[in-house]
């Protein structure tokens, strides 16, 4: 048999297969249930074809030669489909793809695939489901893999059209389709009628074949006994038998151009007894040449939202290594799964800023809106994340969060402080350093804390950052201008040493708006003198203790100073035009005084972020706040167009 296994449950007690044991068989066809493959791939499946299926140095060449013949990239998002326990989804994984789906019908071995995917901590996704009807948004793959041998089990030939119909359905554009099944015309010549083969030490399994009266299926039945127990299983299935020919055939059917044959492949088992339906293959590939569908269900509510984030193929100075690691592949992983619960939504994800202006100008008029979600920065340039929403508007693309000059004057510290304190927001003492300034004229309280006076994410500030003199200030300065450049200012606080403070808004206020939980840092666990900071090493670092031993906890404060931060942070979203949802730093100083530390519109959205914590203290799963961010974002883009559409009213009455 030697395959993956497509769709198949299973049905065991005790360990063994509730199965009929027969003698001689005249007619193997006439002992053939049509759904035999609901039983037969468990436990017992992964014994009989071990030699293939467990053999990580086949599925390891397997996938170099399908790279070498597709040419992947390792941001496409790919399906495995019939993928089995994830053989070829999970060496994908291992291999840094980041975005990489199997979806089998059996229960058991989609359980496994889920168990290494955890163990080995990759990011990987697996769903169980039938291939005859993929539970997959058109338009969303890259690429989609049929492997191993998992095609051509239904009694029917419609049946298997209909997963190619539903392959080319969830393929993007372009997208690609390779299918490796057995070569039918060999198979026919060369089956082997009758064979035996220890499978390991105590079982052993016992094969007999013949073609059905149509010439279409090869039906096998195979025996597996134990050396104790005696015949365990008694099983017939049936696999169609597919030629070049044929093979091209029913991919043109369907609609597949560039169909491409890439030779025979035969498998180098080490048991190499009886390589089955394995012994010879054919591998195909074809491509999916359409256009875009057209949202069809939009009439039925369904929005289509396009999703823009950083690029994981570029440098980004934010992160530790200067790269997107796992914990952001899982970060990404983790939204894709909450937005997927989002039963209102069909999303389409972009990151790969080389061709992100082409990518949103195809699909003005074909979405309802973009969730931007890329906080990194266009080329993840945190200084260019005002861009993203630039790029937006210049197409006419509506979209969620704040516009270009509300995330400009928010990543300038220093503004914000002078904008707060012209609104009387009361905010942390503090200076403005040029390059050219020195600090030793300057009349300074310490402790004071050092930041870059451009930037987010903590970046630059570290427990180094908290300055106790002239010396380690000069010090800390110098630190962090080797970071962020000698040419850009410094921002220089006293450092507060009050309760840490942070508080979200999802809504538009004065249109309905929720506020999140005031959240407190929790230092308590912190060791004896480290700064009490949430800086730079509490959100990257893993390695550090504020990483391991800081916690948000909900804030226990004076009513009246809930208050006050409240309305301050109401009239700085005014003021400041922020969109849809922000959250906000406050400190109190050691009267109890709250002061404002930064703005951040459209903070992080990670699903271990501030603003999720906050959210599940209110009892908000993290599917949900992201719904209220685009519910809020869709209303007031509703609102933008009603007024437009008024306008234009007035205008033509008034002509």
């Amino acid at each position: 048999m030697k395959h993956n296994g497509i769709q198949a449950g299973k049905s065991r007690k005790n360990g063994h297969a509730l199965t009929p044991k027969f003698g001689p068989v005249d007619n193997l066809e006439s002992y053939l249930q049509p759904d035999w493959w609901r039983r037969i791939f468990n436990s017992m499946y992964l014994k009989t074809d071990a030699d293939v299926v467990e053999d990580k140095q086949i599925t390891n060449r397997e996938i170099d030669l399908f790279m070498e013949f597709l040419s992947l990239d390792k941001n496409m998002v790919i399906l495995d489909l019939a993928c089995g326990q994830g053989r070829h989804t999970l060496e994908l994984a291992r291999r840094g793809f980041r975005f990489v789906n199997g979806l089998d019908r059996s229960h058991y071995l989609i359980r496994k695939a889920k168990n290494t995917c955890v163990s080995e901590g990759l990011t990987a996704n697996f769903k169980e489901g039938d291939a005859r009807k993929l539970p997959y948004q058109t338009d969303t793959f890259d690429l989609v893999m049929i492997l191993g041998n998992s095609f051509g089990y239904f009694e029917s030939l419609d049946d298997d059209m209909k997963i190619l119909r539903e392959v080319f359905r969830v393929l993007k554009p372009n997208g690609r389709f390779l299918i490796d099944v057995a070569d039918g015309n060999y198979l026919r010549d060369n089956y082997n009628p009758r064979s035996w083969e220890w499978i390991d030490n105590k079982h052993f399994v016992c094969r007999e074949r013949s073609l059905a009266s149509d010439k279409q299926r090869l039906i096998s039945r195979e025996v597996i006994s134990n050396i104790h127990k005696g015949v365990i299983v008694d099983q017939f299935y049936a696999e169609r038998l597919y030629s070049h020919e044929s093979l091209q055939e029913i991919l043109t059917q369907c609609g597949y151009k560039d169909i491409s044959f890439m030779g025979n492949y035969t498998t180098d088992s080490k048991r190499n007894q009886d390589l089955g339906m394995m012994e010879r293959r054919i591998i195909v590939t074809a491509a999916a040449r359409k256009e875009w569908t057209p949202v069809k269900a939009k009439k039925a509510g369904l929005k289509t939202v396009a999703v823009v984030m950083g690029d994981p193929e570029r440098p980004d100075i934010i992160k530790p290594l200067n790269v997107f690691d796992r914990d952001d592949i899982e970060t990404v992983m983790n939204l894709k799964i909450a937005l997927g619960e989002l039963k209102d939504y069909r999303f389409l994800y972009y990151s790969n800023h080389a061709t992100i202006f082409n990518d949103l100008q195809k699909l003005k008029g074909r979405i309802d809106f973009v969730f931007n979600l890329c906080d990194e920065g266009f080329n993840n340039n945190p200084r260019m994340e005002l861009h993203v929403p630039a790029m937006l508007e210049i197409l006419g693309i509506p979209y969620t969060g704040s516009n270009p000059q509300c995330l400009t004057y928010c990543y300038d510290k220093s503004l914000i402080r002078g904008i707060a304190q012209e609104m009387g927001v009361p905010v942390a003492r503090g200076l403005y350093i040029k390059p050219e300034d020195n600090v030793f004229e300057m009349n300074i309280d310490f402790p004071v804390i050092i930041k870059p006076n451009y930037g987010d994410s903590s970046f630059g500030i570290t427990r180094e950052s908290v300055a106790n003199n002239l010396e380690e200030l000069n010090d800390a300065i110098i630190r962090i201008r080797e970071k962020v450049g000698f040419e850009n200012p410094v921002l220089l606080e006293e450092f507060l040493t009050g309760k840490d403070l942070t508080i979200g808004i999802i809504g538009n206020p004065p249109d309905p708006y929720t506020f999140l939980p005031v959240v407190e840092e929790d230092y308590s666990d912190l060791p004896a003198g480290l700064p009490r900071i949430c800086g730079y090493e509490a959100k990257w670092l893993a390695d550090s203790p504020y990483f391991k031993l800081l916690k948000s906890v909900p804030a226990n404060l004076p009513e009246e100073t809930e208050k006050v931060i409240m309305e301050h942070c109401l009239r700085l979203f005014e003021r400041l035009d922020c969109k849809d949802y922000v959250r906000f730093d406050w400190r109190l100083d050691q009267g109890g005084i709250p002061k404002l530390l930064e703005v951040n519109p459209n903070p992080g959205w990670c699903w271990d972020g501030h603003l999720a914590k906050m959210a599940a203290i209110k009892g908000i799963s993290y599917p949900d706040m992201l719904l209220g961010i685009l519910q809020t974002a869709e209303q007031r883009i509703n609102n933008v167009i009603q007024g437009v559409k008024t306008e234009e009213r007035k205008a033509m009455v008034n002509v």
